[in-house]
């Protein structure tokens, strides 16, 4: 059964181009992703199509308003049939909690993902506190750092997820070897020639010794993660693994 994503955004222009190329436009065209975009826009009540206003108390910038908020997910939620078991609502902002990869796998478990994308300095707080407490939102950033919107996040997690879900990739193993997976970094690659400007690929790789491959590269993906992500290995790395 294919994964369903329903995103919310004012800007769906933003998303053909994503959808029409790599693992996310093979996983589209194989059935195993369905991807359903909803312009917030539509469901503004004036004949501007106003979906933001000044802030309360001053300020700069403009902010999300409830009522079209609210109408485009009520009516996204009514059209859907998946169990709220089998379902994942996440509005992308800043505050949230970070994205991880596990986040990314647990995500390619669900049958049905809502992706709500903000803008503008964000939502009137009652979208976030109403969505969260009435429909069981989530609050999700892919980061410490703010973009314009929430497009981009949401295409992070539709491409970090559509290559999770069995036959979006070449080869079925891709996936489970890569960087964070097993809590570390991915280890080294190399393809041919064996040499360029003095440059060699490691003897081991040429050997066709297979134990010793795996043993090479468990061995720098391990140190490689102690040189650049010290904080995967740390004691807190490891307490948060298991409380996962």
């Amino acid at each position: 059964m294919a994964l369903s994503f329903d995103i919310l955004t004012i800007f769906p222009g933003m998303f053909p181009s994503v959808l029409g190329e790599s693992i996310v436009a093979r996983a589209l065209a194989a059935g195993i992703v369905r991807v359903a975009l909803t312009d917030i826009r539509d469901f503004a009540h004036d004949r501007h199509r106003s979906v933001d206003d000044r802030p309360y108390g001053g300020g700069p910038g403009m902010v999300f308003k409830p009522e079209p908020v609210f109408a485009a997910v009520e009516s996204v939620l009514a059209r859907a049939r998946a169990s709220e078991e089998a379902t994942r609502k996440v509005i992308l902002t800043p505050q949230g909690r970070r994205l991880e990869q596990r986040d990314l796998r647990q995500l390619s478990g669900a049958s049905w993902v809502v992706l709500l994308c903000g803008h503008y300095e964000g939502f009137d707080e009652r979208i976030l506190e109403g969505l969260k407490g009435g429909h069981g939102f989530e609050e999700v950033s892919i980061g410490d750092y703010v973009l314009s919107g929430g497009e981009i996040p949401a295409m992070v997690i539709l491409d970090g997820v559509a290559r999770l879900l069995p036959g979006a990739l070449g080869h079925p193993e891709s996936a489970a070897l890569e960087s964070f997976e097993s809590g570390r970094l991915d280890y080294p690659q190399y393809t041919r020639p064996p040499e360029f400007r003095g440059m060699r690929v490691p003897e081991v790789l040429l050997s066709g010794n297979h134990q010793e491959i795996e043993r090479w590269r468990r061995d720098r993906a391990v140190e490689r993660t102690r040189e650049r992500r010290g904080d995967l290995v740390g004691p807190q790395a490891q307490a948060a693994r298991g409380r996962a």
